[in-house]
Parts: structure tokens; C-alpha cells; sequence
């Protein structure tokens, strides 16, 4: 058994293949890609004065990982439909079936380059690439985008067990809060309830000062009410969580996205479907890698009337197809008709079973 796992020079061959045109295929992609961008942003460069330097380092060393990545799949799957055309084309498959590789043998080498893909793609889409789309970030909000304006209405936030908040708007350029309440709330029974005009972040004590404000403590039958110009008040949220964009999920690596999410599952959030979705697209990516492996490698491998060109047509159909199919049923997720974790897998499991089909009809 072990004999028939060890490596040999076929072995070795294909996957130096299918690992150059991978890489190959990502470097020229990702080189038009930025000539693209380069044309399209150059005009707020030059209109916000961004440096070379910054454009270099800050924006395009951190562009390239993260387009590399959310292209991955279509990479690979180019990659193999190429070369094991081209191997097809040129009758290397038949020869290397002549030996005694069954196409279950021939598969091999292949996962074991998929296999070297995936693991690359889950390391920088969970630790790696959130640090990069960091400074991406970083980058386009100070030389491309509009400054952030939070423009949600009527904010409920539960911000501890049993502490809700509700803000009918919030301004993040003077960092104030307009109409808010407050509620305590003990085995599900009103305690404390606090009204006021508008909250104000104290950037020196680094909390809150309500204005105009009414609170009631509630114990049993007794209520006190207490009203005031001004309460310093310290809650377990700042300024900061109003600056954020949805993508800000992106910037986080894999432990903190976990933590963001419970946080904002004990607030309520009514985003929450958004952070699952990030969290399980950065598992369920890499793992598609095998799958598309097998669709291309069993579409390839075999010559055809048409010879490379139908086999790339067919390839970019397919990868195209799975692209637009994951992006759907993760709206589906989103808009809350789908659970998160199905909807980012429901591609892989559909695209799975095409490829066992396509295996068990090409080994035959």
C-alpha cells in the first residue's frame, strides 16, 4: 500500500504542472488586474496626493494577496482544465495509463497539489490577508474613498445581558447620539430606564456624558425619578463601533472574527448573518479547491472534438457558474432565508457531487 502512495516521477511532474500554471495564472491575472485599478484610481491619487511609496506598499503589496485569494478557485480550476488539456492534447495521459496508473492513481498527484493550494488559502484568508485588507483599508479611506458617514436610523443595540440602547441617529463627526434610552432589565422585569436628548463621547475621560436626561429605577411597586443636565456615564460601547463598515469583518484573522461574532450575537445585531457568512466562506473556499480539482481534472483528461479550447470554454463555464452560485445563496443567508453555514455550503455540496459524477463516468 505504501508503495503505491510514494511519489514518482509522474507524480512529481504533474504536480510541478499544475502547481506553475496555478502560480503562472496568478501573477498574470493579478498583473492586469492592477494595471486596471491603477487606471481607475489614478485620478484620486493624484487628486489626494497619495505617495508612491504608500500606493506601492500600503495599497498594491496588499491588493495582490487578497484578489489572489478570492480568485483562487477560478485559478485552480484554469489551472487544471490547461494543463491536463494540454496533456490530453499531446496523449501524456494515455502513456501514463499504459504504465499502470489507474485515473484513481492519476488523481493523486493532483490532490496533493490542490491539497498544498487549500492549506496556502486557508493561512492567508484567516491569519494573513486580514492584516493586508488592514491596510488596504487604511489606504483607500484616506486616499480614495468619502470620509465614513454612519447613516443607519433608529439603532437598537443590546449592549450586556439584559442592557439594551436605542439612538434614533448617531453623527461619528462630532461623535453624538440623538434621542437616547436606556434599559435595564433583570429576569426579564424593568429595573432602570434612562431618556435623554443626546449623548457626547468625552474623548479625555474616554466616556459618555448624557444630556438632558431622565432616569426611573424600578424595585417592585417603588419608582425613582431623577432628571438632570448632564450624567457621565460609562457603557459598554464606544465611537468606534459607529466608524465601522460591513468589510471591517475583513481585517479581522479567524480568533478575532470568533470573538467579534459573539459580541455582536449578545448585542443583538441584526448583521449577524454577514459575520457568519465571512467566517464560514474562509473554510468552505479553500475546501473547494478539491472539488474543483476533480470537475477539471475528469472534464480534461480525456481528448475531444474541439481539443483545448472546448475544455477551457466548458472549465470557465463551471468555475463562472460556481462563483455566481456562491455569491446567490450567500444573499440568501444574508436576507436571512438561509442559514449561513448551508447556504456557504450548498455550492460545495452540489459542485461535489457533480465531480463524483463526472469521475464516475470518466474512469469508465
Amino acid at each position: 500500500m505504501l508503495d503505491k502512495l510514494k511519489l514518482t516521477k509522474i507524480d512529481l511532474y504533474i504536480i510541478k504542472k499544475f502547481l506553475g500554471t496555478y502560480f503562472y495564472t496568478i501573477i498574470l491575472i493579478i498583473g492586469i488586474a492592477i494595471i486596471f485599478d491603477f487606471s481607475e484610481k489614478i485620478d484620486d491619487f493624484m487628486d489626494k496626493h497619495a505617495p508612491m511609496k504608500a500606493i506601492i506598499f500600503d495599497y498594491y503589496l496588499n491588493f495582490i494577496p487578497y484578489y489572489a485569494n478570492l480568485f483562487s478557485n477560478l485559478f485552480t480550476f484554469v489551472a487544471v482544465i490547461f494543463f491536463t488539456s494540454k496533456m490530453a492534447v499531446n496523449s501524456e495521459i494515455i502513456a501514463i495509463k499504459s504504465i499502470g496508473f489507474s485515473f484513481r492513481r492519476m488523481l493523486y498527484p493532483y490532490f496533493i497539489a490542490a491539497g498544498v493550494i487549500a492549506v496556502l488559502s486557508l493561512y492567508l484568508g484567516c491569519f494573513v490577508i486580514p492584516r493586508a485588507t488592514e491596510k488596504k483599508l487604511e489606504f483607500e479611506n484616506k486616499f480614495v474613498r468619502n470620509p465614513y458617514r454612519f447613516t443607519q436610523r433608529n439603532i437598537h443595540k443590546q449592549i450586556e445581558p439584559g442592557t439594551y440602547i436605542y439612538l434614533e441617529s448617531y453623527t461619528n463627526d462630532v461623535e453624538v447620539g440623538y434621542k437616547f434610552s436606556l434599559e435595564k432589565f433583570d429576569k426579564g422585569i424593568l429595573k432602570k430606564k434612562i431618556l435623554a436628548d443626546y449623548i457626547q463621547w468625552d474623548s479625555t475621560k474616554t466616556q459618555w456624558k448624557v444630556h438632558n436626561y431622565v432616569t426611573r429605577v424600578i424595585d417592585g411597586d417603588k419608582e425613582t425619578v431623577v432628571k438632570g443636565a448632564q450624567l457621565d456615564t460609562v457603557l459598554r460601547i464606544t465611537p468606534a463601533e459607529f466608524h465601522r463598515r460591513f468589510n471591517i469583518v475583513e481585517t479581522m484573522n479567524y480568533g478575532d472574527l470568533n470573538d467579534f461574532i459573539k459580541e455582536e450575537r449578545l448585542r443583538g445585531s441584526d448583521t449577524i448573518e454577514v459575520y457568519l457568512v465571512e467566517k464560514y466562506k474562509r473554510i468552505a473556499f479553500p475546501f473547494s479547491t478539491f472539488i474543483l480539482t476533480l470537475i477539471g481534472m475528469s472534464l480534461a483528461s480525456n481528448k475531444v472534438r474541439g481539443g483545448m479550447g472546448l475544455h477551457i470554454g466548458l472549465g470557465l463555464s463551471l468555475s463562472f457558474t460556481y462563483i455566481f452560485f456562491m455569491q446567490v445563496s450567500t444573499q440568501f443567508a444574508i436576507g436571512g432565508s438561509v442559514e449561513p453555514l448551508l447556504a456557504v455550503w450548498i455550492p460545495n455540496i452540489i459542485y461535489g457531487i457533480i465531480g463524483i459524477l463526472l469521475y464516475n463516468v470518466t474512469k469508465r
